[in-house]
């Protein structure tokens, strides 16, 4: 799948993409720091209902949202894990394999920790206003 989209049509972009993948149980964002993963999530959250304050993990390296849509939602952000040791200490094992939708930025810090089916979801900067994003399974 490939979408180019803009910021005003970024809930239409996750709304695709959840119709597409939505058996997928392990969401793997990639792109450079800035590039929209953090917002891309906001956006699916929404179309999720989820009705929780959806933040960047940065700190808390998990958060956890619940939707009437998808049940639980565990949003992670690796960007500060040092190795995967640390990420299994953080209890990311327990959500990765909890049957419940994962959704993780910045994955190739524990990128051993994902299991083959992972949906891998790659989110490029056009320009100050415009994404790509394209995904692999």
């Amino acid at each position: 799948m490939e979408i180019v989209f803009t910021l005003n049509e970024i809930k239409v972009a996750a709304g695709k993409c959840w119709q597409q993948h939505q058996s997928k149980k392990i969401w793997a964002f990639h792109g450079a720091m800035g590039a929209g993963k953090t917002t891309f999530v906001h956006a699916l959250c929404d179309v999720l209902e989820v009705k929780d304050v959806i933040s960047s993990p940065t700190f808390a390296i998990i958060n956890e949202y619940k939707s009437p849509v998808a049940g639980i939602i565990y949003h992670m952000d690796w960007y500060r894990l040092k190795d995967e040791e640390e990420a299994i200490n953080a209890g990311i094992e327990d959500s990765l394999l909890s049957g419940n939708l994962s959704l993780i930025e910045w994955p190739d810090k524990a990128a051993g920790l994902l299991p083959d089916d992972t949906l891998h979801i790659h989110i490029e900067t056009i320009n100050n206003n415009t994404r790509r994003l394209y995904t692999e399974t």
